[in-house]
């Protein structure tokens, strides 16, 4: 846990590029709302190289730290400790400063993940599907592990990265088969479908959304909505967006840097949809 949250504390998202972060808008909401004056949420542009200089110049102040790409696996041999939700994927996304100055690393994606779904109605699914196979594909492959028990499906482009999936699968005890992604718009029929990929990527599925969808999970957040979110959602399906895990994934990390609980859900959300909206 960190010290006082009354104390002056500072935390900060690093990565790059960093610009289009959304995080300090999330904490800065959430400080407010907790009545944390003293405390500051920053961005610093900082990548694989630079990333052990900014560790090691960081003083007693600091409480906390968000990690985005590339820096998610890079800072590991640095921590002190990482918790078993990160170390199953290989990724923290999370950075708590302890009171004796020991580094923890965790990661919110996972259980952030299931957070949105569950907000959205989904406790357990029978089987899923997910479109893309990078380092968001498998942490939803980690937070299935929580809810399904059924095959999951992952629609990839390569034989490497169809490999990949399947030796998560294993590490992780998910029933995981590979397809091409050729055939992606079979996806689109499982009871869950986790989009993963980059903006654009799934557009062109959007003509293939089934007439009674059931429901997509896609993580992207700007722009939103994504065509194939929108069709989905004029079919009547249910769709889980990217800035409801931006927002479960941040209230974890609001509460463990500041040791404050329940974080701010609502504040949070209102204040990632009015940035959205400003863009």
């Amino acid at each position: 846990m960190p010290t006082e949250a009354t104390d002056a504390r500072r935390a900060a998202v690093l990565g790059k590029p960093i610009g289009h972060s959304l995080s300090p808008v999330l904490h800065r909401a959430a400080y407010a709302e907790l009545g944390l004056g003293n405390w500051s949420y920053d961005r610093f542009e900082v990548d694989e190289v630079g990333l052990p200089g900014f560790l090691g110049g960081l003083g007693p102040e600091w409480a906390g730290l968000s990690l985005t790409m590339p820096l998610k696996r890079a800072v590991m041999p640095l921590l002190d400790e990482v918790s078993e939700t990160a170390a199953s994927v290989d990724a923290v996304n999370t950075v708590v400063f302890t009171e004796d100055g020991r580094k923890v690393g965790d990661n919110t994606d996972i259980p952030g993940m299931v957070a949105a779904l569950r907000e959205h109605g989904i406790e357990e699914v029978e089987s899923a599907a997910i479109l893309g196979a990078g380092a968001t594909a498998s942490s939803a492959l980690a937070a299935l592990a929580r809810i399904c028990p059924g095959e999951v499906v992952v629609y990839v482009r390569s034989a490497a990265r169809a490999a990949e999936m399947r030796e998560w699968g294993e590490r992780l005890d998910v029933d995981v088969r590979t397809a091409d992604w050729a055939d992606a718009a079979e996806a689109l029929h499982a009871p869950l479908v986790i989009a993963t990929t980059p903006a654009g990527t799934a557009d062109a599925l959007a003509t293939a959304v089934p007439e009674r969808p059931t429901t997509l999970f896609d993580v992207l957040y700007d722009p939103w909505p994504t065509e194939l979110a929108a069709r989905w959602s004029m079919f009547g399906g249910a769709v889980v967006g990217g800035l409801d895990l931006l927002v479960h994934q941040a209230v974890l990390q609001v509460e463990r840097m500041t040791g404050r609980t329940p974080a701010p859900l609502e504040a949070m959300r209102r204040a990632g949809e009015r940035a959205l909206a400003a863009r």
